[in-house]
């Protein structure tokens, strides 16, 4: 209830429009992308509790460390160690067989720095999971961040994101010369 009113402030008081898809009918992975700004991040959870979707999200380890922990835990935040992520993906696979009930937020484009591809994390959890992606997006160029359509993967690696390619080619993020072009190396892999 707080974050829904938190949220229905928010959008009466922000410059950016929500548009897109309505919320998906069951728990989805929930891309945020392009991920160019922490500000994308602020819009994405806006967007859920604004959709009312109960979501938790990774971020890095030391956003959770001291006084931040508890309130990113409280936000539903999900610390993830860069240096193992396959931890990670299997943390949450095995929260979602057991049990918990929840749409996951996922920057798959990482960090904000210069990189070639994105994290391949969000697709594996989905497929093992069997939950839809959701296409959640941010566009500087309009104004507008939402939610895009809900799929499920095929497990055609390239054939699935060719579609989000399609979806995201014309979303620039907050700031659109961090954007990264949505790729996974396992599409070189399969191209091989």
């Amino acid at each position: 209830m707080l974050r829904r009113l938190v949220s229905s402030v928010y959008w009466a008081l922000s410059r950016w429009t929500l548009a897109g898809e309505p919320a998906p009918k069951r728990p989805t992975v929930l891309v945020g992308a392009p991920h160019t700004s922490n500000w994308d991040f602020v819009l994405m959870l806006a967007i859920a509790w604004r959709k009312g979707i109960d979501v938790r999200w990774l971020g890095k380890k030391s956003l959770f460390t001291g006084w931040r922990g508890p309130i990113m835990r409280g936000l539903g935040g999900i610390p993830v160690d860069r240096a193992d992520p396959s931890r990670v993906v299997g943390e949450v696979v095995e929260r979602i067989r057991a049990g918990e009930v929840f749409g996951l937020v996922v920057t798959p484009d990482g960090t904000r720095g210069a990189h070639e591809y994105w994290k391949s994390g969000f697709y594996r959890i989905a497929r093992e999971t069997g939950m839809p992606v959701t296409l959640g997006y941010v566009d500087r160029t309009t104004m507008t961040t939402g939610l895009g359509p809900t799929f499920e993967l095929t497990g055609d690696v390239a054939a699935d994101m060719d579609r989000i390619r399609a979806f995201y080619a014309d979303k620039a993020g907050v700031r659109p010369a961090q954007r990264v072009e949505p790729r996974l190396r396992e599409e070189q892999r399969t191209a091989d």
